[in-house]
């Protein structure tokens, strides 16, 4: 199966799961009682219920699991920087950052930017273009500051698609085979939105694997930056009225369908009401793993392994690279 294709097929297979899960809540209330004493011996009564998955009889051995420090986080991170700095680069200036002096060299396989020629957007609203200068600001420094603290280590910046991949994300959630978002305002708002609550939840999600406080620290700061520009984003977005409602909700759902099992995104209305932070039911921002926030970079399914493409046709630098099927 083609793999746009795939993603729109996935994307209604997570709509049918949704919808059953709303016509079963009635009865939830019947068996939550059961159900919690069930997980409490993990609903397993033979000799191996305490055994997690694998190494039971006749199952192979769990696989060692690999070391993964902080460096290597702040790479995966690095990899995401830049490419929403390039994003935010090349709406407001016309420029790729290296092109505005900005390091782009490193360990790993070095790439350039594949994007439509003079993509410097058309900004009629000055306060969007001021926030889009904010933005490109704050995501240039990302990357520099983040370059600074990984020293030597610091990955390369990847080969980054800012053409085809909206191609292809636009036609797997339904919008259309052709979106440019470097086009016009509220074409740039919604390329914005694909990218800035996978960043929040990208930090969050790394947080508990940070060993060095002054690491975490400095994570905590830039998830706190991610998650400004992702109000700000929300927010006009849902200014946009009802067809950028519906356009935000489509993108909504394809990171929710790409991204695996479970709901993690929410549109700009939720309930017919503003949603200006996607959080749970305790008010907690969602968090995804590694492999979630690079099969939606990817636009992979969550069912898929893979090691790029997307936004990234080579796939990022550093250790942690490949989306797998169960996390």
């Amino acid at each position: 199966m083609d793999p746009v294709e795939e993603m729109r097929a996935s994307i209604a297979r997570k709509h049918v799961s949704r919808r059953a899960l709303l016509r079963t809540m009635g009865g939830v209330a019947a068996v939550g009682g059961a159900a919690a004493l069930a997980g409490c011996t993990g609903g397993r009564n033979d000799q191996f219920s305490n055994l997690p998955s694998g190494t039971g009889p006749g199952q192979p051995p769990l696989p060692p699991t690999p070391t993964i420090t902080d460096p290597d986080i702040f790479n995966f991170a690095l990899n995401l920087e830049y490419l929403e700095a390039e994003f935010y680069s090349l709406a407001t200036t016309g420029r790729t950052i290296d092109q505005a002096g900005v390091g782009v060299t490193g360990t790993g396989t070095a790439g350039g930017v594949n994007v439509k020629a003079n993509p410097q957007v058309p900004f009629t609203t000055p306060a969007i273009r001021q926030f889009a200068e904010e933005l490109a600001a704050d995501e240039i420094a990302h990357v520099r500051f983040l370059r600074q603290v990984l020293g030597s280590a610091a990955v390369a910046r990847p080969a980054i698609d800012l053409q085809a991949s909206f191609n292809a994300a636009a036609q797997a959630a339904g919008i259309g085979p052709n979106f440019d978002p470097f086009a016009n305002d509220t074409n740039f708002l919604l390329g914005a939105f694909i990218f800035e609550d996978v960043g929040v939840t990208a930090y969050k999600g790394a947080s508990p694997l940070i060993q060095n406080p002054d690491f975490l620290e400095a994570a905590a700061g830039i998830l706190a930056v991610e998650a400004y520009h992702s109000g700000g984003i929300r927010t006009r977005v849902f200014d946009l009225g009802p067809t950028g409602h519906n356009l935000a909700q489509q993108i909504s759902d394809l990171r929710d369908a790409a991204d695996g099992p479970g709901d993690k995104d929410q549109g700009v209305v939720l309930n017919g009401a503003f949603n200006l932070v996607p959080s749970d039911a305790n008010g907690v921002v969602f968090s995804r793993t590694t492999s979630e926030v690079l099969r939606i970079v990817y636009l992979t399914p969550g069912a898929t392994p893979a090691s790029r493409g997307g936004f990234f046709p080579n796939g990022v630098n550093g250790t942690i690279r490949t989306a797998n099927t169960n996390s």
